[in-house]
């Protein structure tokens, strides 16, 4: 822990951070966060808020308290939040969505962990085939996750098309990021070998599914298919590629990752990447690894 770290730990003025969602009903994070600060000894604790749009400038004013660290923001705020806040990471601005508020003595920063915590995500997911790491991706989507994931993928130099049911809004995205909006009809999916469903189709609904009657058999053999829902563990979407043969992962370990480097611009602590991921198995044991997270 650096200098910086062990002052706050030091520090036995209560301090606070949120997660603003509607709905929020779903939500981890708070077993997390609240792990590591007892982690790092911090005298803190994390509440998840629900926040409807029309109360989310309010809500983010309230973030300005000298007892506030900041806020994680999920579904629907992404994007909605960004005129509420002072500065942006250049991850941020070039994703046009925050997922991170950090409170930096009043002056409130915005920053986009959702893309590096997927890239790691999806690098321990990709260990031991690595064919999965080159080839073409789908994502699904063009929310705030969306955005993070297609801005991630790109800067792999991968080729990126992205679905979603408004071909409009995935246009757009992609006249933002890059990639190729296109009807799913029109995907050569035999190129494709990794397919990332950043939508909220499936959360909170195991029978509801991104992609209803898929040939999953049109993929190549060594494809992955990353659903960034957590919860349920086990969607339809990845029960019916499990079927099919595919490896597939769940949105755990992203939403583990972006949390910890929220965590870490927050309280300049590091604690180690378990901290989170045991969290997340105690309050959902059946797991294996939101839009979600976080």
């Amino acid at each position: 822990m650096n200098d910086a770290g062990e002052r706050k730990t030091q520090s036995k003025a209560p301090q606070r951070a949120y997660l603003f969602a509607d709905p929020v009903s779903h939500t981890l994070s708070p077993a997390m966060h609240n792990a590591a600060f007892a982690a790092c000894g911090l005298v803190a604790h994390y509440a998840a808020r629900h926040v409807r749009p029309a109360e989310l400038g309010a809500a983010v004013a309230s973030l300005r308290q000298v007892d506030v660290l900041g806020a994680n923001l999920t579904l629907p705020h992404k994007e909605a939040v960004l005129p509420f806040l002072d500065s942006l990471s250049a991850a941020a601005r070039s994703i046009g969505a925050v997922n991170t508020i950090i409170n930096r003595g009043g002056q409130l920063h915005g920053d986009n962990t959702d893309a590096p915590g997927f890239l790691a995500a999806l690098a321990a997911a990709q260990a031991g085939n690595s064919d999965t790491a080159a080839g073409s991706a789908v994502v699904l989507g063009a929310g705030g996750a969306a955005r993070a994931a297609v801005y991630a993928l790109r800067s792999q130099g991968r080729r990126v098309y992205v679905i979603n049911r408004t071909l409009s809004k995935a246009q757009s995205l992609c006249g933002d990021l890059g990639g190729e909006a296109r009807e799913r009809q029109n995907v050569p999916w035999a190129e494709v070998n990794l397919i990332v469903n950043a939508s909220s189709a499936g959360l909170g609904n195991p029978q509801e599914t991104p992609l209803p009657d898929f040939e999953f058999s049109s993929l190549p053999p060594s494809a992955l298919i990353y659903d960034m829902v957590y919860k349920p563990a086990e969607t339809r979407l990845l029960r019916k590629a499990r079927a099919a043969g595919l490896s597939t992962e769940n949105g755990l370990g992203m939403l583990a990752q972006q949390a910890r480097l929220a965590f870490m611009a927050w309280t300049n602590c590091q604690p180690a990447i378990e901290v989170f991921l045991d969290a997340l198995s105690e309050n959902q044991p059946q797991a294996r690894v939101e839009d979600s997270p976080p």
